[in-house]
């Protein structure tokens, strides 16, 4: 057994992405989008149960994760699930 002083980069850097994925509600905003889809607030404000500021309050925690990726195309800003950015700290962690 060895003794653990310091946090090891890896899991400080997943620990934004583990608080983002452990709420059920963005869990299921997670699960609002087919593979590969890029979806604007609008609709997933209407595939949620939630209003638009608490979808809004979700988006930001699952950006700043990571999980999440955007891009704003005009006035539309478009999320889509960033699954290499997800397996890729998992695995940095199992390694």
């Amino acid at each position: 057994m060895k003794i653990i002083k310091e946090i090891p980069q890896e899991w400080k850097n997943i620990s934004d992405l583990f608080i983002a994925l452990g709420d059920e509600q963005r869990q299921r905003i997670l699960l609002a989008f087919e593979k590969e889809e890029r979806l604007n607030i609008l609709q997933i404000v209407t595939s949620s149960t939630l209003g638009r500021t608490a979808v809004t309050h979700h988006l930001k925690i699952l950006h700043k994760s990571g999980a999440l990726s955007s891009e704003k195309i005009g006035k539309e800003v478009y999320f889509w699930v960033n699954k290499t950015h997800i397996m890729t700290e998992i695995q940095n962690v199992l390694n």
